[in-house]
Order: C-alpha cells, then sequence, then structure tokens
C-alpha cells in the first residue's frame, strides 16, 4: 500500500471521533459533519502523496472538514433557507480556529457519544452509530461486531441519523440525574469500541492500540461522572486486565498468541495491578453485573505466573453467572473453552455442539472446536475444524495462528 495512503487509514482510523465529534460541536449535525470529514479524507488522498504527510495529519483534516463544511453549506444555502446556513456558518466562523490540534478537544467525543445513546433510539442503533461516527469502524465492521448483515446495518444506521434529527437531540452530555438512563447503552459502546481495539475484525493488524486506548480513555472519563457505579468500574477493570496482555498477543512474525502460549513477562504489570484493585473494589459476588463478573474473569487470567495457575473451575462458576444474566452464544462458547479446561476436552466439546447453529458463522467457534478436538486427539475432525474456521477468520494474525496449528498436525 502506498504510504500516503497507510497514512490517511491510520489518521482516519486514530482521529476520525475526534474530528467528527469537534465537527458536530460546531455544526450540530451529524450528517454534514461525516460529509465534510469524508471530503477531507478525499482531499488528502489526492494532497498527500505529492506534498507529503503533514506533521499533524489530524489538524489537516479537521481544518479541510471545516472547509469542507462551509463549500456544503453555501452550495446547499438555497434549499436549507439562507438564513439557516448563514447562522451555522457565523458558529463555525466563531469556533476554535481551524488548524487547533483536534487531540486538544477531548471531552467533545464523550458528549458524542452521550448524544448517540439518546433513549430515543434502540439499543442496537445507539452502539452501531458511536461505533461509526466515534470509533471510525466502517459498516462491514459493525456488522460483524453484531453477527448482522451489512445492509441491514446500513439501514440501522440511516435510520439511527434520521431520528436523532428529527427529534433535535441536543449535543451534550446529560444532566447528573439523567445520566443513569443511558448508562447502559454507552456501556456497550466503549466494551465493543475496546473489543474491536484489542480484536480487530478485519485487516492485517490483530489489535488496533488507538481503539482500545480511546475507549479506556472515555471509560475513565465515564468513571468520573458515575463514580459510585460498579458496572462502570467493572468495564474499566475489564479493559485495563484485557489490554494489559497486548504486547504478548502478537509474535515476530505476526501470527496471534493465544492465552497458554503468550509471555507473562510481556504483560503490563501496572495495568493489571490497577484492573485489579478495581475488581478488589467491586463488592458482592451476588450483586456483579455482567461487566463486573467479566472482570473478575479477567482477573483469573492474569493471575499467578504460569497459564497452569489459572483456576478453571472458578471461571467456570462466574461463566454460569454471566450466561444466567446476559444469555447469549459468545458468552456459552468461551464457558464451553473454561469447562474444556476444568474438566476436559470432551466436556468442552459436548457444550460446542449445541452452538453449532447459532455461531455458524463465527471464526472463533470453528478455531475453539478445532483446538478442543486436537487436545483430545481427534486429529482429522480438528483439520476439518481448522479449515472452516480459515474459511472464515478475518484478520491476517489470526489466519497466520490457524495455519500454524494446521502445520502442526500435519507433523
Amino acid at each position: 500500500m502506498d504510504p500516503s495512503a497507510q497514512a490517511i487509514e491510520r489518521v482516519f482510523r486514530e482521529e476520525s471521533g475526534v474530528v467528527i465529534a469537534a465537527l458536530v460541536a460546531q455544526l450540530h449535525d451529524l450528517d454534514l459533519a461525516e460529509d465534510a470529514f469524508q471530503d477531507a479524507v478525499a482531499a488528502a488522498l489526492e494532497h498527500w502523496p505529492e506534498a507529503g504527510v503533514p506533521r499533524r495529519p489530524g489538524a489537516w483534516l479537521l481544518t479541510a472538514a471545516r472547509r469542507k463544511a462551509l463549500d456544503r453549506l453555501r452550495r446547499r444555502a438555497t434549499r436549507l433557507g439562507k438564513e439557516s446556513a448563514l447562522r451555522v456558518e457565523a458558529a463555525l466562523d466563531a469556533a476554535p480556529q481551524a488548524g487547533e490540534d483536534p487531540a486538544e478537544i477531548p471531552d467533545e467525543r464523550l458528549r458524542l457519544i452521550f448524544t448517540c445513546a439518546h433513549p430515543t433510539l434502540a439499543r442496537p442503533a445507539q452502539v452501531a452509530l458511536t461505533l461509526r461516527t466515534l470509533g471510525g469502524l466502517s459498516t462491514a465492521e459493525i456488522a460483524r461486531a453484531f453477527l448482522v448483515d451489512e445492509s441491514a446495518m446500513a439501514r440501522r444506521l440511516v435510520r439511527a441519523k434520521a431520528r436523532l434529527r428529527e427529534q433535535g437531540v441536543p449535543y451534550a452530555v446529560p444532566p447528573l440525574e439523567a445520566l443513569g438512563e443511558r448508562r447502559d447503552a454507552v456501556l456497550a459502546v466503549l466494551y465493543l469500541i475496546f473489543n474491536e481495539g484489542y480484536a480487530a475484525s478485519s485487516g492485517y493488524l490483530l489489535v488496533r492500540h488507538e481503539l482500545a486506548r480511546e475507549a479506556i480513555r472515555l471509560a475513565r472519563v465515564l468513571a468520573q461522572l458515575l463514580p459510585g457505579d460498579t458496572e462502570v468500574r467493572g468495564l474499566l477493570a475489564l479493559m485495563l486486565l484485557v489490554d494489559a496482555r497486548r504486547a504478548a498477543r502478537v509474535d515476530a512474525s505476526g501470527a496471534g498468541v493465544p492465552l497458554d502460549e503468550q509471555d507473562r513477562a510481556l504483560w503490563d504489570r501496572a495495568q493489571i495491578d490497577e484492573g485489579r484493585a478495581l475488581v478488589a473494589g467491586l463488592g458482592p459476588l451476588d450483586e456483579s453485573g455482567a461487566y463486573a463478573l467479566q472482570a473478575r474473569i479477567a482477573a483469573q487470567h492474569v493471575a499467578g505466573l504460569h497459564f497452569a495457575d489459572i483456576d478453571w473451575r472458578a471461571v467456570v462458576a462466574l461463566y454460569d453467572r454471566l450466561a444466567a444474566r446476559v444469555p447469549s452464544p459468545v458468552v456459552e462458547l468461551n464457558r464451553a473453552i473454561a469447562i474444556a479446561l476444568a474438566d476436559g476436552s470432551a466436556a468442552g466439546l459436548a457444550r460446542l455442539e449445541a452452538l453449532a447453529e447459532s455461531l455458524a458463522d463465527y471464526p472463533p467457534y470453528y478455531a475453539a472446536r478445532a483446538d478442543l478436538l486436537r487436545r483430545a486427539g481427534r486429529l482429522s475432525e480438528a483439520r476439518a475444524a481448522y479449515h472452516l474456521a480459515l474459511d472464515r477468520v478475518a484478520t491476517a494474525p489470526e489466519r497466520a495462528l490457524l495455519e500454524r496449528r494446521m502445520a502442526a498436525l500435519e507433523s
């Protein structure tokens, strides 16, 4: 890939949410902000290959997007009414100067998250819209995260933006007394942004650090807004404990490294200590919500110096609680893996069989089944399952791991 195109893709991933949030703050029009940002990206594709990548590419995009927004407003002034267009143009002129670095506007993203999580939208639309506008994820990536068809996700996004526009939803963090009603949606948004950053759904990178870092940053801000909320602190703990392992998740060749093969010396001990301290303060187990339970599971994964130190029966017990609280085939998949590690591969495989239909297009299901079949010595079945996983996997590091395990079977 051309270096300029790579830089544009990186900037889009890292700074699209910052730039779009800054534009929405000034324009109060999400569609116009997104369109202007896309125009700016097109301009970058035209100019950067010759002029070189700017020293502050995010600031360049913000400057260009503001200009493109003005151009669009002027072109549609007659349709909107000249007075309306001039009002928005005046607001843009009064806003901070276009060259301002987007990194200096951290809170605008939190405002946009709460806007997208407005109660007027259904939960799936809230989460999808925020991932699209703030996470820099494509419609296809969001569809994969939701396990739905891409065209259906595109329609959901269009309807969500139209709904916000029709309802005149303000661009603002709601008052403290109203934060609770949007908390669950905001937590779901942050969780999916983090997941896409920690385990990318497509491309050449397994880990997209900028998305994971942004999710953690926003979770910290939310924890400051809601200091007594155990689910907010649970989600922050979960992110810290999982992200602490990122340096060990890909080997020198770019292949993914599973938990049982990771070099724990590469883990971020400071993040683990912070995450475990948060888990210790989560209160009674019986009162744990979904994120607090997942944080407790993640704390078990990082306990001790070796993989063999993990108490898998304790992990299974936590997954039992999680499955009762939030029934999900993906939770059941992870529970089956934990059962296999606690009670043997046969027990785990028996659990997996019940998930075959609900996870028919989910690559981790086939990878998990292949690994358990390999552990059980059923090598021909394991080989077939690895092939099914390879047919569906979307990232190069995951593919490399599966190919390595298939090669080990052959030898």
